[in-house]
């Protein structure tokens, strides 16, 4: 794997893992025994029925959110262990090189277009 695409692809990595630790913080607080949990924060608008229902509303996408971008720091929290490991741009499931351009495209991926595809039964 080209040194070059690993230390862009590194220096992207943590560029996008500082955004969404900024993003995450912005509206969960960060579980102290656990560096990569986060628990949305239940937002207080007032004690109106309709700030209530919009309090409940406001919980219920943050904590959708709070998944989603969790997932996506664990990812690239990996991505980032597999360069300190020297492995990252190999795929974990055929050990195959992972293509450049999906690298460049994702660079939190772990697995090749063909095995991405495999397992997501999309041939």
């Amino acid at each position: 794997m080209n040194k070059d695409l690993i230390k862009e692809m590194e220096s992207r990595l943590n560029s996008e893992r500082t955004r969404l630790k900024e993003e995450l913080e912005s509206f969960a607080s960060q579980n102290p025994k656990n560096s990569q949990d986060y628990n949305a924060n239940f937002p207080n608008l007032g004690d109106k029925e309709d700030e209530n229902a919009e309090e409940v509303d406001t919980f219920s996408t943050n904590l959708a959110l709070e998944r989603t971008l969790e997932s996506n720091l664990r990812d690239i929290d990996d991505a980032l262990d597999r360069i300190g490991k020297g492995i990252y741009g190999i795929c974990k499931y055929c050990g195959k090189e992972i293509d450049e351009k999906r690298l460049q495209a994702r660079p939190a991926s772990s697995s090749c277009i063909e095995c991405k595809k495999s397992f997501t039964r999309e041939i």
